[in-house]
């Protein structure tokens, strides 16, 4: 079978192959070798603008401006070469050198420094840059804007809803009212802390040789300060530069994003339960789209969906981030294998949270409160009022206010009248019976609106 959405393996490539589009330039396998030729490209320049080594001097505006056609230019034609190269070599990396050397080898300045490609390097320096890149690439271009329209939807929608009484529910069973909006504004706060997390986090590179101690450097040049070198290097490139390494970048700034990452995800999964549940007791209604079928065989059905394939996609992408963040950082002595292939999978996870995402924004615009289900919840839930009372009755002394209205409506129906009779009975100030007769489960909301209003 020729590769296809309708016969990638990956779903992520398959059925949501158009839903993930964003992320394929940089987690292919095209976008880690345009990023690794960045990366080499860079350190030629960088090479040769130091002036460290006595035999490499300053390039020329020409030769500068080819090479940075190297990288601008770089395509999926270029991408296949290099494929073919690695066909002889086995090896990714040197491909990406032997592609470079060849591509300068028609322009005479750059053919005669053609040794300094790669320079003093080993795998590892090309690779952790251009991991860092991508990543930050994604989290900056992709994911942030995501996260910042969920974050202002919910808002709008806490602000919307502000007002509008809800019954909420604490262990499934009726609870102290909230409003729709104070529940969306929940959100929205967490939303804007797991975010500011993401954005917060470092993304460190190095660029120190075999084992992290710049030896083949100092063979070669061992009057150059090439960790000042190599600083300044990583710093260009937008990341964060980190000097103590083994042949691997620890990737424990990679494993913090994922964290976050995954603490986002972990938000969103407990506002898309919520919600499926909310819509199951006609809290919300979802607006029927003109030629979706909802069932096979019940014609009625709007099912919800968007958050059903919202919370199936987030506990994949946190099982993979999981995964990540605890693995990257742990390799056997200065350098084992395990961590190369387990970073080809970084873009499958952002590619499950991104889908998740969509999914969540999508059904967040497909629902409409229903204030008739929700007032007659709240009609239907008197008993609610047991606390305010209760509370009142401490604060004037009351004996055994707690037990009094355990007593009165624990297990049992209560309505107005219930209330009615009690209160009467209270020894409290007139003015103090008349607020608490006046109060309903609709109008019990304390500070909710205002709360809701403020996110």
């Amino acid at each position: 079978m020729d590769l296809s959405p309708l016969t990638a393996l990956s779903p992520v490539d398959g059925r949501y192959a158009g839903r993930a589009a964003a992320l394929r330039p940089l987690f292919s396998e095209y976008g880690l070798i345009r990023q690794r030729v960045v990366v080499e490209v860079r350190w030629l320049q960088a090479l040769a603008a130091e002036g460290v080594i006595p035999e490499l001097e300053p390039l020329s505006p020409d030769a500068n401006a080819y090479l940075d056609r190297l990288v601008t230019e770089f395509g999926e034609a270029d991408a296949r070469e290099v494929k073919a190269i690695e066909a002889t070599t086995n090896h990714d990396v040197k491909a990406v050198e032997y592609f470079l050397r060849e591509r300068v080898r028609g322009h005479a300045e750059l053919a005669a420094v053609a040794e300094f490609i790669h320079f003093a390097c080993t795998s590892e320096d090309i690779n952790n840059l251009a991991w860092s890149l991508n990543v930050a690439e994604a989290r900056d271009e992709v994911v942030l804007p995501l996260c910042d329209g969920l974050h202002a939807r919910l808002r709008d929608l806490a602000r919307e809803h502000a007002d509008r009484p809800m019954l909420a529910r604490t262990h499934g069973q009726a609870a102290t009212p909230t409003t729709l909006g104070k529940e969306f504004a929940n959100v929205a706060a967490r939303m804007e802390r797991q975010r500011q997390r993401i954005a917060a986090v470092a993304l460190p590179g190095k660029m120190n040789g075999a084992t992290g101690s710049y030896n083949a450097h100092c063979a070669a040049v061992p009057d150059a300060d090439w960790p000042a070198v190599a600083e300044r290097f990583v710093e260009r490139l937008g990341l964060s530069f980190n000097p103590w390494t083994t042949q691997i970048e620890p990737h424990d700034g990679l494993a913090e994003l994922f964290d976050a990452l995954a603490g986002c995800n972990t938000v969103l999964l407990d506002l898309a339960r919520d919600l499926w549940g909310y819509i199951a007791l006609g809290y919300f209604r979802q607006k029927a789209v003109a030629g979706e079928v909802g069932s096979s065989t019940m014609p009625h059905k709007v099912n919800p969906i968007d958050f059903e394939n919202a919370e199936g996609n987030l506990g994949v992408a946190n099982a993979l981030f999981g995964h990540l963040a605890a693995k990257l950082p742990i390799s056997r002595w200065q350098r084992d294998l395990t961590d190369s292939t387990t970073l080809r999978t970084i873009g499958t996870a952002f590619g499950h949270t991104h889908i998740a995402w969509q999914s969540v924004e999508r059904g967040l615009d497909r629902i409409e409160a229903d204030d008739d289900r929700l007032a007659e919840d709240l009609a239907a839930n008197w008993a609610v009022l047991a606390e305010p009372i209760q509370t009142v009755m401490r604060r004037y002394g009351m004996a055994d206010p707690y037990e009094t209205l355990k007593a009165l409506t624990r297990g049992r129906p209560v309505d107005r009248s219930t209330f009615s009779e009690l209160i009467d009975q209270l020894d409290i100030p007139e003015a103090e019976r008349a607020r608490l007769r006046a109060l309903t489960p609709a109008t019990y909301l304390g500070l909710a609106a205002v709360l809701a209003r403020g996110v």
